[in-house]
């Protein structure tokens, strides 16, 4: 089970109220709401490896190199001119009582010996697809995403035994997606949900997508042509079936079309740290677990995750 741990811990902190403190006093809204999503997670699905994965860069420089609106909307200020096309020069507008959040819970998976995994200059995504491929090619085993992020859906196949769980409506209620769960959602399989993305586009990264493209239009091209590549190349082609407006659009987005696919596509050969992904039955170093929980005032989430962890075993 490989986690889109910047999903979660989003997702806690707006979820719960940030009256939620530390005996000191510091906000751990996000840091208590994602061990429960945790613990939910391993209670209901039981995974025998789980990696957290986070962001080296939420906005890497090669992303944005190639479409400078790449998260564009998320950065705090305006750019300076010189660091425009540098994704760590950019920084992400984030609430001020989350970004200590991050801190915690990484002290506390520690203390209970769950792996955080990171791809060095690249995005959690990135780091995901890396795992996921590593996993497959070394374990053989089937790979769980959690997220709640649609770019993720490019993973799904059912022939590697890659699912994603959709987290949009929470983890309680998350939504199980192989390659035939996602025809039924978008008609495209996840081999194609990239180019999919590409025509379609999306405003939450800054994608623009091909104008006058929409996700019934973008399906229905990739069902006839197969894949970007294919339908560019038919595009190109006077004697194809594609339809003027669609040639149009497509010719007038070729800049776009050129590097989008580079941006979306996410890579599965980052660079990622090396972990160790069995996930423990028992906290690592109970000592240190216990005086977090302390300090934190995160006793019942510990304790939940604790008991979820011994019961899986």
């Amino acid at each position: 089970m490989l986690l889109d741990t910047p999903t979660l811990y989003f997702r806690a902190f707006f979820a719960l109220p940030d009256s939620i403190t530390a005996p000191d006093g510091r906000p751990v809204n996000a840091v208590r709401g994602t061990l429960d999503f945790i613990s939910h997670l391993v209670t209901h699905h039981r995974p025998d490896r789980l990696i957290a994965c986070f962001d080296a860069d939420w906005r890497p420089a090669f992303r944005v190199a190639l479409l400078p609106s790449y998260k564009a909307h998320r950065v705090v200020g305006e750019p300076a001119p010189e660091a425009r096309g540098e994704g760590s020069a950019s920084v992400e507008e984030v609430p001020d009582t989350l970004t200590p959040q991050v801190a915690m819970l990484l002290e506390v998976l520690a203390a209970f010996g769950i792996a955080d995994g990171w791809a060095p200059g690249f995005e959690a995504d990135d780091a995901i697809a890396a795992y996921a491929a590593r996993h497959r090619a070394e374990d053989g085993g089937p790979v769980d995403v959690v997220t709640g992020d649609r770019d993720m859906f490019q993973l799904i196949s059912d022939a590697d035994r890659v699912r994603v769980f959709n987290i949009a409506r929470g983890v309680a209620k998350l939504e199980v997606l192989g390659d035939t769960e996602l025809a039924a959602k978008y008609g495209v399989t996840g081999s194609q949900y990239a180019d999919f993305a590409t025509l379609r586009g999306d405003a939450s990264d800054g994608l623009p997508g091909v104008a006058g493209i929409g996700e019934k239009t973008a399906a229905a091209l990739l069902a006839a042509y197969g894949s970007l590549p294919g339908l560019l190349a038919a595009a190109a082609d006077p004697a194809s079936a594609v339809k003027p407006a669609v040639r149009k659009r497509l010719a007038e987005a070729e800049t776009y079309l050129k590097v989008a696919p580079d941006v979306v596509r996410v890579r599965a050969d980052a660079p990622v740290t090396p972990v160790d992904s069995v996930l423990p039955s028992a906290p690592a170093d109970r000592a240190r677990l216990e005086e977090l929980a302390e300090s934190y005032g995160l006793g019942g989430p510990v304790s939940r995750l604790t008991k979820a962890l011994a019961a899986k075993a």
